[in-house]
């Protein structure tokens, strides 16, 4: 009989804390990290502020569970996966993958990376999250292309979030955008 009790206290437990990740996940997209209050959160997950913080000492700790579950659910392109395709393939196939993830992304990844221009917690976590994944793209990428100063600045522009976001607001596809961003590196 005890052991089914603690298996079913663990279960709630988990349930819990899937909760609060997901009602600050919610909260993120809609107002950002760098706005969004643990009692908020607490809130929106229909828990008391103590049990919020029993899961989550602090911001910190639920931000960084917040990326994890995000990056779980949304994982970041596999640059790996490019290495055989010829030069223009791997440009076109990268960059139209990674185009896609911002694409499926957009309000989320705005407000965090708005709020990483003005929350040093947010700018530390959304760097150690997707700092590693976006470098793996960039190397692959990287490494088809001449070591030309001009052109790595190209590169990483074409990677910023920024400008899928701006392309994408001018009416190009995820592979339109992708496609002109490969035309003008290999023009370079």
């Amino acid at each position: 009989m005890r052991k089914y009790e603690l298996k079913k206290r663990a279960e709630s437990q988990r349930e819990t804390h899937l909760r609060i990740v997901e009602a600050a996940i919610e909260l993120h997209r809609e107002k950002g990290p760098a706005r969004t209050s643990l009692s908020e959160v607490a809130r929106r997950a229909g828990v008391e502020r103590r049990t919020l913080y029993r899961h989550f000492p602090d911001s910190g700790a639920l931000q960084m569970a917040c990326s994890d579950l995000f990056l779980q659910r949304n994982p970041l392109p596999e640059a790996n996966r490019w290495v055989a395709l010829p030069a223009e393939a791997r440009l076109l196939r990268g960059l139209t993958e990674l185009y896609d993830f911002y694409a499926r992304n957009e309000e989320l990844l705005s407000r965090v990376i708005t709020d990483a221009d003005i929350d040093e917690l947010t700018r530390e976590i959304n760097a150690l999250r997707f700092g590693p994944g976006l470098a793996a793209v960039r190397s692959v990428l990287a490494q088809v292309l001449p070591h030309r100063k001009a052109v790595r600045a190209m590169l990483d522009l074409a990677l910023e979030f920024g400008t899928w976001q701006r392309l994408y607001q001018s009416g190009l596809s995820s592979k339109a955008a992708a496609r002109t961003i490969v035309r003008a590196l290999l023009a370079v």
